[in-house]
């Protein structure tokens, strides 16, 4: 069997369900004067530039605002087609993240290169610098090569927090994490609602 080139593959199938945290004055900006959310451009963002969601985790969006806005917290739903996704669930994404780092290695020398940093826990690494940077270095090599499509969405697993218990292979924060990049990527906003006792889940 020939290798398979792993582009006919790249487009998820299907919607994903994407939740942003954010402060209250960001929620009505979207939800009710329907202007998008802004994009995330900082050195350190873990998956390059671009507007973040915690993919199926409502939770976890209300968690990290939590710590930013207190009170004053709010959840935003979008409805997400991650079209040409750069997905670093997917084996072949090493290749390409190689590739960028090539290139950011040419354009400065190694003791010049950004660094990924721990937080005040020593262990979890919370500035992405160097990671932003290599993503970045993706996305201008896909700008700047004819024929090469740009990437509308990045994608990623992330360990995170402590363990769940002694010896545990899991730990508590470990989520997917999804950047969008290309806007038209968001189909739709919407508000998180609580469930209904009175019913069951589907």
């Amino acid at each position: 069997m020939d290798k398979i080139n792993n582009a006919m593959y790249s487009k998820l199938p299907n919607l994903v369900l994407g939740f942003h945290g954010c402060n209250s004055e960001t929620y009505k900006n979207v939800i009710h004067n329907n202007q998008h959310l802004k994009k995330s451009e900082n050195d350190y963002d873990w998956l390059g530039n671009g507007v973040y969601f915690w993919e199926n985790s409502c939770e976890r969006a209300y968690d990290w605002a939590y710590n930013r806005y207190g009170d004053d917290t709010c959840v935003i739903g979008a409805f997400l087609d991650l079209g040409h996704c750069l997905n670093l669930t997917d084996y072949s994404s090493t290749e390409v993240l190689k590739l960028g780092y090539e290139l950011l290695k040419n354009k400065v020398t190694t003791e010049k290169l950004p660094m990924n940093k721990t937080g005040k826990d020593g262990v979890d690494l919370l500035l992405r610098n160097l990671d932003c940077a290599v993503i970045q270095a993706v996305h201008t090599i896909c700008e700047t090569t004819p024929n090469m499509k740009s990437f509308d969405s990045v994608r990623g697993v992330f360990t995170e927090g402590k363990e769940i218990y002694p010896r545990s292979g899991v730990v508590a924060k470990t989520h997917i994490q999804i950047c969008v990049v290309n806007i038209n990527c968001i189909k739709g906003y919407f508000t998180p609602l609580p469930m209904d006792e009175k019913y069951t889940m589907p």
